[in-house]
């Protein structure tokens, strides 16, 4: 057992706040690491101590492993808790934190490496007789051959990348005569953001779910699931709005999906937190798709429906205790959702809206939970992701959890940027999310811009055409700007109706 005293979280806003607070209640001290840009920020005013980095760029800073480990030897730091994203998926940075003889709290090197190439996480779970997507075993480097490939599994397919994640070096093929030109591309934008050029093929499954299982391994061979979450609605490949449990898994399928999760995390013998993500069919076949081997953005809503810290349990399996509960110990209360809210305009095909908060009022009460790590008169800095907070609700039952997310939504108050908050809300309002009859493509079938629009109750409408009359019987020359307004509002109330 090795004693974890003092912890340095090398990351920044919201996932080292998060961090600090259990560390806190477990009596271990806290180092802050920040950049030029953050040296204001709430994390960095939270920890025991803090020290910065280097100038914005995470190149300068954030990403400076060599320096955050040398950092950890004059402090007296013992662990290094690397939250998401920067370096919490580096195999290189997590041998060289063992080297240093410093814990880190994550899974082994080696797990890290398995899993962070898709290709080699295939080859490594398919021993375990987990449901595969059809496609290449290895990277493509004949493309004559690699197109035979692509009509034997039947067009669309799928070209990807086999470092990284984020939709980066991912594209759709609908047929043959495109399919040179599309591997280029995916090939060119895997370089710019891995440096590795190594693509596979997959069929392209057209109206999937994207659905994932929380896993917890200790170093002593005892692996858990904690039940699944639903993260199908996404812009850009990406994940907006998640929930535990969905609304459209069985417990018959959350245990064959639970079970497939434990086999993948014993495929590269894992330890610590990871999330082993599937893609689900309109028949509800679920089939691996890769592991994120960090804590989730959306961790969250697992400990919310499980009652589960999950970083408190990284950090006693970072310590080498084993679990202290058993897959039968583990059950799910009420329903929780996640919203991303991120500072992008969802008006402007979610470009990012960087500025600053000028209000900044987060949402209370019962079964309400926000993980941010900014306040009033904060600039969002721009070297960075533009997520500014999680909120999070829990409730007895899933309608319950969205009619309060909706209730938190409009009690958030932020002005200065504009937020992802008023499409979430569309989301949550929408027909097809409350009946649980949506997938990845929610954001391509569902939405537009003009959505987002206030639409006027219907009384309103009969008050905007009253008004109307009366200043056109008086000549008045606003009736033309009432008549406007009441043609929009009119429009608007008919979109809204039609698309639920």
């Amino acid at each position: 057992m090795n004693k974890i005293n003092k912890i340095l979280i090398a990351n920044r806003g919201e996932i080292s706040l998060r961090v600090m607070r259990t560390a806190r209640e477990m009596g271990i001290q806290t180092v802050a690491v920040y950049s030029e840009a953050d040296r204001n920020s709430l994390h960095v005013r939270y920890a025991d101590e803090a020290v910065c980095l280097g100038p914005p760029p995470s190149a300068q800073s954030y990403l400076l492993g060599d320096k955050i480990i040398s950092l950890c030897k004059e402090m007296g730091v013992d662990a290094i808790h690397p939250g998401y994203g920067f370096l919490s998926e580096n195999a290189g940075f997590a041998q060289k934190v063992s080297e240093a003889g410093l814990i880190f709290i994550g899974p082994s090197p080696q797990a890290i490496e398995i899993m962070g190439n898709k290709l080699a996480a295939k080859q490594a779970v398919s021993k375990y007789n987990i449901p595969m997507v059809p496609g290449t075993e290895e990277a493509i480097t004949d493309i004559a051959e690699a197109k035979k490939t692509a009509a034997a599994i039947g067009y669309p397919i799928l070209i990807k990348a086999s470092a990284g994640g984020g939709g980066k070096g991912m594209r759709i093929v609908e047929n043959e005569e495109e399919f040179e030109e599309q591997m280029q591309r995916a090939i060119s934008e895997a370089v710019s953001a891995f440096g590795d050029g190594a693509v596979f093929i997959e069929k392209y499954i057209t109206s999937p779910r994207h659905i994932e299982i929380q896993v917890l391994g200790d170093q002593h061979g005892n692996i858990v699931h904690l039940f699944e979450r639903e993260c199908s609605v996404q812009r850009r490949h990406q994940k907006v709005i998640e929930e535990a449990p969905s609304s459209v898994i069985t417990e018959e399928k959350r245990n064959e999906m639970g079970q497939a999760a434990i086999a993948v995390a014993k495929a590269c013998n894992y330890y610590g937190a990871g999330t082993v993500e599937f893609i689900v069919d309109e028949n509800l076949d679920f089939y691996f798709l890769e592991m994120n081997t960090r804590l989730q953005v959306e961790h969250p809503v697992t400990e919310m429906i499980t009652g589960k810290d999950l970083v408190m349990e990284q950090i006693l399996i970072a310590e080498g205790k084993p679990l202290s509960f058993r897959q039968e110990d583990l059950h799910i209360h009420g329903h929780s959702v996640e919203v991303r809210v991120y500072a992008e305009d969802p008006r402007n095909n979610f470009l990012p809206d960087i500025g600053k908060l000028i209000t900044y009022q987060r949402p209370q009460g019962p079964g309400i939970r926000v993980d941010d790590g900014f306040e009033e008169n904060m600039d969002i800095p721009i070297y960075y992701d533009p997520m500014i907070a999680k909120l999070v609700t829990h409730a007895e039952t899933r309608q319950s959890a969205i009619d309060r997310m909706v209730r938190a939504i409009n009690d958030y108050r932020i002005t200065g940027i504009e937020t992802t908050l008023p499409f979430c809300k569309f989301v949550l309002k929408h027909d097809a999310f409350v009946k649980g009859d949506f997938d990845t493509k929610f954001v391509e079938k569902y939405f537009t811009p003009d959505m987002l629009d206030e639409a006027f109750s219907a009384d309103e409408l009969h008050i905007l055409a009253a008004a109307g009359v009366f200043l056109s019987e008086t000549n008045n020359p606003k009736s033309k700007q009432v008549e406007s307004m009441e043609y929009k509002a009119t429009t608007n109330w008919t979109k809204r109706l039609n698309n639920g």
